[in-house]
Order: structure tokens, then C-alpha cells, then sequence
């Protein structure tokens, strides 16, 4: 194998422009997901859905970023990056269009559809990050990359309820997240071209045998397994946050506003943990807090949720904000080359999220199981310390993959 670790990436004109391309389609990977949860009362109400069935909706999505990561990898294999990214883009436009329609079949079908196309965007843009940007430069483009998207999520979250009320209806609500989606695919497309020919297919600096996902490199396990912890907690905290609070009595709106401190505080600390990262080679000093603030928020939520809801929510939103973040850098960071990041994101990424994409699910149930959300959070909380011990193995000495 010919390694690029030691080959600067080649320079692109106008790189401000393919930034701005690669900030608005992130800004579109999480909208679809986090417009549900301050809507599932009302969503519940029209479709007669139990919690296992909302939470399913949440995690529909997610499960569709596991099961189709590898497929993306092996598209760009064939065909680069940038094709399938655009693809990928069209398909969470459609998707949540087809939400608007209101009905059993097209909420889960649209939900579905819109997943997959997260599941190729986000499994192929951390690769193509390492190749189109300098190294030093690595952690603050993913820095600005999950600003876009938390600042996306925020957003959503935030403006649901009143887009619903206004617009009379969750449907339409949930469908005009296909608007954002639009825009970015139509800024998108025309530097696709362009940015298929300065990073072509990923298999340019690897040999047909390492095509495959490093499933039985150590590093890679390591990595993976974090990755699933942190997003088992993100995804479950994401769903359940707003309906915990609405049942304590809140508004619909208010505990929208809520998800929407725990998404804009991810903004911050998603910014940070990154552009940190390019500094200090230890991941594991900035993880470590990271997970305690998490800790944190789940045993505020659990002990006292109406004490002090909105640091709670701002403790979940800067531990798990900064966890991801710092997880992406390590899908670059543990690579020798673009490929090996993108075989190392589409294997972490996608076990990750199959299991991540049980954490709504199984939470739902579990509160339907036990009467209430404390059982949630309980079990949330000693999830944490499994993450501590997977993020201890974390050592900056770990053999990247593509190595050997």
C-alpha cells in the first residue's frame, strides 16, 4: 500500500467556497432527526403511537447511518465522494418532503429515506475533510463542520412547534425541514465536479485488498467502540429530553426551547473540542471532562429534573457536543491516509449507529416498562462509565489504521 500520511493535500482554489459547500449540507444532518422530539405529543396523538413507536422514529434514521455507511464507502470507492454526497443530499430533501404527507407509511418512509442520505453524507465527509484541507487545519474544519450541523439541529428544534402551529399542522412542519436540504444540494452540485477532481475515488492511494473495513484493527475497535457509547447517549438524550419535561407539565414550545439549549450548547462545545484537539495530541484530557459533564446532566435529569433544568440540559448539550466532535477528529486522526479514514468512518460510524439507533427504542420502552423517565435516565448515567473506560484506552500512541 502507497500511504498519502506524508502527501500534503493539493490546494484548491477557492477553498472558502467548497468550506461554505461543506457547511450547508452538514447544517442538513440533523434537522430531520431533531424536529421529532418536541413534536411527539401531537405526532403521537395523530398517528396513535406508543413511546417504543416515537422513539423508533428517532432512531429510524440512525439505524439507516449504520446499516449505510459501508454502502457509502464503497460508492466513493467507484465513483469519489462528491457524487454520492450530492446523491445523498437529494435523498433528505425527498425524504422529508414526503414526511408532509402525514400518514403512517409516508412519515416512516420519508423518515427512512432522509436517513439514508445522512448515513452517505456523513459517513464520506470526514475523508473528504482530511484530503481537501491542511493538516493543522483538520480539527477546526470539523469544528466548523458540527457547528453547522448542531446549529441545524438547534434551529429545528427550537422553531417545530411554532412552524406546526402556524402552519396547522406537524406534518408540514416536519416537511419543510426539505427546504434547507434544497439549498445546500443546489450549492452543492455545481462544485461537485470540481471536487471529484481534486479528490478522486478513494481507492487512488490503497490497493483492492484495502478496501475493506478495518474490523480486526485494534485502533479501529477502540475508536468504534466510543463512537457507539457517546452515540447511544446522544441519540436516546436527543429523543427523550423534550418529553420528559412535557411530562413534568411543560409545554410543547418550552421544552422545544429546551432541546434547543442542549443543541446550541453542542454548537459551542462540538467548535471547541475540535479546534482543542489541534492542539493537544492527548484526546483523552478532552473526553474525560466531557463524559463527567454528561454524568452530570443524566443524574440532574434523574434527581432533579425542575431544580435546575435548563443546566441539565446545557451539561448534556457541552458533554455530549464535545464528545462527537472530538470522535470525528479521531476518525481522522487514527488514519495514515483519506482511505483509511473513510474504511475508519464508515466501520465506526456505521456499528455505532445500528447500536445507537436501539437507544431511543429501548429507551422508550424501558419508560413504558417502568412508569416514567427516571428509569431513562438512570440507565443513561451508567452508560456513562462505560464510556470513561472505553475513552482510558484512548492512548495518542494507538496504531493508525492503514498501517502494517
Amino acid at each position: 500500500m502507497t500511504s498519502t500520511a506524508a502527501t500534503p493535500p493539493r490546494p484548491l482554489a477557492g477553498q472558502g467556497l467548497i468550506l461554505l459547500s461543506v457547511l450547508a449540507v452538514a447544517a442538513n444532518l440533523r434537522g430531520v432527526i431533531a424536529s421529532v422530539p418536541p413534536l411527539t405529543k401531537e405526532i403521537a396523538s395523530g398517528l396513535g403511537l406508543g413511546s417504543g413507536w416515537i422513539g423508533a422514529l428517532t432512531a429510524l434514521p440512525v439505524l439507516c447511518m449504520g446499516a449505510f455507511a459501508p454502502l457509502a464507502h464503497r460508492a466513493a470507492i467507484r465513483s469519489g465522494a462528491a457524487t454520492p454526497i450530492a446523491a445523498g443530499i437529494a435523498a433528505i430533501s425527498l425524504g422529508a418532503a414526503l414526511r408532509g404527507l402525514g400518514g403512517h407509511t409516508s412519515v416512516y418512509a420519508g423518515t427512512f429515506l432522509a436517513g439514508v442520505g445522512i448515513a452517505v453524507v456523513g459517513t464520506l465527509l470526514p475523508g473528504l475533510v482530511k484530503h481537501l484541507f491542511p493538516p493543522e487545519r483538520a480539527g477546526l474544519v470539523t469544528g466548523a463542520y458540527m457547528l453547522a450541523m448542531m446549529g441545524g439541529a438547534g434551529v429545528a428544534s427550537a422553531v417545530s412547534v411554532p412552524l406546526a402551529v402556524a402552519l396547522g399542522s406537524w406534518s408540514h412542519s416536519l416537511a419543510l425541514w426539505a427546504l434547507p436540504a434544497v439549498a445546500a444540494f443546489l450549492l452543492w452540485l455545481p462544485l461537485s465536479r470540481r471536487i471529484h477532481h481534486d479528490a478522486p475515488s478513494l481507492d487512488t492511494d490503497d490497493t483492492p485488498a484495502d478496501v475493506r473495513l478495518p474490523w480486526r484493527h485494534p485502533t479501529a475497535i477502540i475508536v468504534t467502540t466510543f463512537l457507539a457509547l457517546q452515540s447511544w447517549q446522544f441519540y436516546s438524550s436527543l429523543a427523550w429530553l423534550a418529553p420528559t419535561f412535557v411530562d413534568h407539565g411543560w409545554s410543547g414550545e418550552r421544552s422545544g426551547y429546551l432541546l434547543s439549549v442542549f443543541t446550541a450548547t453542542q454548537m459551542v462545545a462540538g467548535f471547541a473540542g475540535p479546534a482543542l484537539a489541534d492542539r493537544i495530541r492527548d484526546r483523552r484530557l478532552l473526553l474525560l471532562p466531557a463524559a463527567a459533564a454528561i454524568a452530570a446532566g443524566d443524574l440532574g435529569v434523574l434527581v432533579a429534573p425542575d431544580a435546575a433544568p435548563w443546566l441539565w440540559a446545557t451539561l448534556l448539550g457541552v458533554g455530549q457536543g464535545a464528545s462527537f466532535a472530538v470522535g470525528l477528529v479521531l476518525l481522522v486522526s487514527y488514519a495514515s491516509s483519506t482511505s483509511a479514514s473513510a474504511r475508519l468512518s464508515a466501520m465506526g460510524l456505521g456499528v455505532s449507529y445500528v447500536l445507537a439507533s436501539c437507544g431511543p427504542t429501548v429507551m422508550g420502552l424501558v419508560r413504558d416498562g417502568f412508569g416514567g423517565f427516571r428509569s431513562v435516565w438512570g440507565g443513561l448515567a451508567l452508560l456513562v462509565i462505560l464510556q470513561v473506560a472505553a475513552v482510558a484506552r484512548l492512548r495518542p500512541d494507538l496504531e493508525p489504521v492503514g498501517h502494517g
